[in-house]
């Protein structure tokens, strides 16, 4: 454990509106020009790919390697802020998501760090035993679904490989010169990445709290202490955020919480239905407790997703028939009436046929 203006009637101002938005449809959209006045930002919500290198895999903790990615001309990598991750596209066609974790300031290089987990989609092990320094990446992004915000004070609690996004954040709060404390916890320290990096932050508390020294964290002890006005950060096991929510509800319900975790988002108050995928002519039936993508992979395994928490927009189906109780970040409104994102929308009713 280590302490660590004039005024316009409405007419007049409408009028002048309606003026400037026709100036600018002429000078920014329909004339030769719009495409030299208008390049690409480097950030983009989605649609934004490009390719990258390995260009070095560093071993972090066991069964945690990072990865350093650049551009393979050595250009500049598009801007980030804490928090942001990459969709990451796998020699074998399987798609991923990534924490950035090294520092928002260096565009030469991105760095992401992979736990390696036994069992699970492969998308780790591929990363772990067969990637290799030289290879190229297909990767989208990056895109921020956790950002950070400014706030007088912060408390930060990491799981494990939710070191990842956090570690940013600490970075950050401290250049700020803003109070802040972290939690990072985790089954054991060699299992802890990153230590030697948090030990370097002298500004705010780190408290390293492994389960084999310390035993099961309590959760009130971790979030009953956190100060009026702080912000929340809390990454890692879906038991940790809804151990902050229910401690910082009673605790003090104005606090800022902000989540993120690594895995499918529980299905609440589901009903059983059934979609007909018309392309593939498959009938499939989703249980109460399961998302409407898990049901479709028994059938169409190869089917394109990703985050599985309805903000990225990888698994959008079109829907022919039938209506969607959307339960999505992403889609707008009229978006809505012909589209769902099948890792978290439901049928509303008892039956949906998409376009898969």
């Amino acid at each position: 454990m280590t302490a660590i203006g004039g005024q316009f009637q409405p007419g007049a101002a409408l009028r002048l509106i309606g003026s400037a938005v026709d100036v600018y449809k002429r000078i920014f959209v329909e004339s030769g020009t719009a495409q030299l006045l208008s390049r690409p930002h480097p950030v983009r919500h989605s649609g934004y790919d490009y390719e990258v290198v390995v260009d070095r895999i560093e071993q972090e903790a066991d069964r945690v390697v990072s990865l350093r990615l650049r551009d393979p001309d050595g250009a500049m990598l598009p801007a980030w802020t804490p928090g942001a991750h990459l969709d990451v596209f796998l020699p074998s066609g399987r798609q991923r998501q990534y924490s950035l974790t090294g520092d928002p300031a260096d565009r030469r290089s991105y760095r992401i760090a992979v736990r390696l987990i036994v069992g699970g989609g492969g998308g780790s092990s591929e990363i772990h035993r067969r990637l290799r320094v030289g290879d190229r990446l297909r990767v989208r992004g990056p895109r921020n679904a956790f950002p950070f915000v400014e706030a007088s004070c912060y408390l930060f609690v990491a799981g494990g490989i939710g070191i990842t996004p956090i570690l940013p954040m600490v970075a950050a709060a401290e250049r700020a010169g803003v109070p802040w404390r972290l939690m990072y916890l985790g089954r054991t320290r060699a299992r802890m990445p990153f230590l030697y990096e948090l030990a370097q932050f002298t500004g705010g508390d780190v408290v390293v709290r492994p389960d084999d020294e310390f035993g099961h964290p309590d959760p009130r002890m971790i979030f009953e202490q956190t100060p009026t006005g702080a912000a929340v950060y809390v990454c890692g096991p879906p038991a940790l955020a809804e151990d902050a929510r229910a401690v910082l509800a009673l605790h003090d319900p104005t606090v800022s919480l902000h989540t993120e975790r690594f895995s499918p988002l529980p299905v609440r108050n589901g009903e059983p239905f059934r979609i007909r995928l018309h392309r593939s002519g498959f009938d499939v039936e989703v249980a109460a407790d399961e998302s409407a993508l898990t049901a479709i992979r028994r059938v169409l395994p190869d089917v394109a997703y990703s985050c599985q928490q309805g903000f990225c927009g990888t698994c959008k189906a079109g829907v022919r028939a039938g209506a969607v109780a959307h339960r999505d970040r992403l889609l707008r409104a009229a978006e809505r009436e012909h589209s769902m994102l099948t890792c978290v929308s439901r049928a509303c009713g008892g039956e949906l046929e998409l376009d898969l």
